[in-house]
This record gives C-alpha cells, structure tokens and sequence, in this order.
C-alpha cells in the first residue's frame, strides 16, 4: 500500500482513485474476510444443490443452484472491482464493507430455501442489502473523485434500479419470477458496461488476478470440506473405507488438478482493457460455480455408493464430471487468446474435457476423472517445457 493507505483505519479520507500501477498491490484482511463470509453463502448453497441431486430432482436443483449463485457471485465481484479502484482503508468504507458481510449472511440463511422451495424473499433482501450498500460507495468515490463522477453516479443509479426489481419480483405472481428474474439478471451486467463506458474506473490488474485467484482457492477448499463431510458420514454407518476409497483417490486428484491448471495461467496479461477484464470477470461465474459443484458432484458420489439417493450410475456420475468439464473448459478460453486456440499444442484441454464427460459411462467414474484430469496436469507441463526449450534456442 502506499503511504496515503498505511495508517489502520483512519476515521475518513476522499475516496479517490488509486493508481492502476500502484507498486505491491495485495490483497487487505478486511477483503479476506470478505471472501470467508462470502463462502459461508457458497458452502450453504452447495449443500441445498446436493441434496437435490440425491433426492432426483436434477433439473430443479441446477435452475435453484444457478439463480442462488448468481447473488453470490455478482455481489462479491462488484465489491472486488470497487476497492481495486476506491479502497481507502477508512472507518466509513469498513463499516460498509461489513455491511456488505452481513448483507451475505443473510443471503446464507435463505440459500437453501430458494434452492429448494423457490422461496426467495430473504436471499433477496439479503442481496439488497449488500447492494445499497455499493450504491453508498459508489455516491461517496463519485463525490471524491471529479474525474470519473460520470462513471461512479451510473454505477450508483444503475445498481439502485435494479434493487427496485428485484424487491418488486418478490410481489408479483410466481409465474413472473422466472422471467423476471432473467431480466434483471440482464440488467444486472449491463451496469458496469454502461458506467465504465463514462470512463474507465482505476481497478488494477494484478490485484484482480490475485483476489480472484484467492476466491478459488477457498472455493476449491470449501469443496473438499464438503467433501471430507461426505466421506466422514459414511464412514460414521456401515461403510468400510475401502468401499468408497475410489471416491477419495479420485475426488483429492480432481481438486488438486484443477487448482494446478487455474494458477498455472498468467492472469493478470489478460486483463488489458475494459473488454478483455468484462469477458475475463463474468466467465468466472462458471469457474466459481463449477468449482463448489464439484464438491457437491463428489458428496452425491459418495452417498450413491453408500446406497443413499435416487440417482442413476449414470446420472450421479454426471453430478461430478459436468463441473469439472465446466471448469476445465472455461479455465482453458478465459486464459487464451483467440488466435492461440488455433495452437495444435492447446488441442490437449478440449480432448481433456471430452475424456472426462466420457467418464461418466465408464465404471468409477470419479476416481478415472482424477487420472484424466492429471495426465492433463502432466500434459500442460510437458507442453510448457517444450515452448520453453524451444524459445532458448531461438534465442540462442
């Protein structure tokens, strides 16, 4: 931090805009607690989508699951893009900050009864919460920062009007939420392209690439909590270790393959400009989803084996290879360039990809998606080590 930012919770400072190329830009512990909260909110969700895997109802479960998510994902993004560029570390900006927090606790208290009852009043107010609350960060850096004021007075309004609908969809009739819902979805993401259109806000590259690097990592730890929690229950009845050790092997491979395969990009060379960073941070909607699916995709597994569940071979292996299909496709296009997909070397994700949706039709399923996800570690690295020896003698 620069010495503007180094005293601990100043009472106030103008809520100016930090410098994009700031030196030894980290992440702050008020934003890693941000993240812990934030996954209570994943954690509740991905246990209201397993259960509606196991009970059969696959259809409903992914429609719940991918709504519920949405509130999570959009209101840690938007706080994550804003103190990249407005972070000033005083007592106002923490105070709401942890109102944001809060505001995400609440979304965690209802996740399971939207997901599974259709229920969204209190994941809605919840939303709102963390939503006015941008809106109040948004008014404070619009006033502090003459330069960009256009930009930050459409963040406010925008942000502002949309938490009108989405307080307006809890009174309408049922069959309008659905719809509803996609609409304001819609408007939801138009917001920061209709604001930084007014002017580019200051977010700095590399700390976007570390937070939201941070971010999975803790959703990839959340699912291995989830599924540690699978394999403890199980464990706890009938059922031998040896019975499920597939499950394991295979489930600990496929985390820690695709941990390896997310940080082996260069993030941050990718975040050139207002396109490159919209196409890069919205697609990391389906990183995060996918990657605490995976969790839930691995305790379905767990419980099928054990003979708990209303799921086919077929389908239950499915709740586990779809998202890390999902994962590895978009970890694969969010880190490359169009022209490098032409690359015959980069053939070696997409074949990936389809191996592990071949899984599902093969006995275990999990433990052979573990062996193809690292042979694709394996084949990434030995890929690198050529470009690498090959860059060495045309230099040479």
């Amino acid at each position: 931090m620069s010495k503007s930012h180094s005293a601990i919770g100043a009472w106030h400072r103008p809520m100016v805009a930090r410098l994009a190329d700031e030196k030894h830009r980290t992440a702050t512990s008020l934003e890693l607690f941000f993240d812990l909260c934030f996954v209570a909110a994943v954690a509740q969700t991905s246990v209201a989508f397993e259960h509606e895997l196991a009970e059969g109802r696959i259809g409903h479960g992914v429609l719940g699951y991918a709504m519920v998510f949405f509130a999570i994902w959009w209101a840690w993004m938007n706080f994550t893009w804003f103190a990249s560029a407005y972070d000033t570390d005083d007592v106002p900006y923490r105070l709401l900050t942890l109102v944001q927090i809060t505001g995400a606790l609440v979304v965690a208290a209802g996740a399971a009864e939207a997901l599974q009852q259709e229920d969204f009043t209190v994941i809605t107010w919840g939303y709102v919460i963390m939503r006015l609350a941008m809106v109040t960060q948004w008014l404070r850096a619009a006033r502090s920062d003459p330069g960009r004021r256009s930009s930050c007075v459409r963040y406010a309004a925008g942000i502002l009007v949309v938490q009108v609908g989405w307080v307006a969809r809890l009174a309408l009739p049922e069959d309008w939420g659905l719809p509803l819902f996609a609409v304001l979805v819609v408007a939801e993401l138009a917001v920061p392209v209709w604001a930084e259109s007014a002017g580019t806000t200051s977010w700095h590259p590399h700390h976007i690439a570390e937070r939201y690097g941070l971010f999975t990592l803790i959703v990839l730890g959340e699912t291995i909590t989830a599924a540690t929690g699978a394999v403890r229950t199980a464990l706890d009845g009938e059922t031998a270790l040896g019975d499920i050790a597939g499950l394991v092997v295979g489930g600990v491979l496929t985390v820690f393959a695709l941990w390896w395969l997310y940080f082996a990009q260069d993030a941050p060379r990718r975040l050139t400009g207002l396109r490159s960073a919209i196409l890069w941070g919205y697609g990391h909607y389906a990183v995060f989803a996918s990657a605490a699916a995976v969790g839930a995709g691995l305790a379905v597994n767990v419980a099928h084996a054990t003979g708990h569940g209303h799921l086919s071979d077929q389908a239950a292996a499915a709740a586990f290879t779809v998202p890390v299909a999902v994962f590895i496709t978009l970890v694969w296009l969010l880190h490359h360039r169009a022209a490098e997909l032409r690359n015959r070397n980069d053939l070696i994700h997409p074949v990936a990809v389809l191996a592990v949706l071949a899984m599902t039709f093969v006995p275990g399923p999990v433990l052979a998606t573990g062996v193809v996800t690292a042979v694709l570690v394996a084949a990434t690295l030995v890929v690198a080590a050529r470009a690498r020896g090959e860059a060495d003698l045309s230099r040479s």
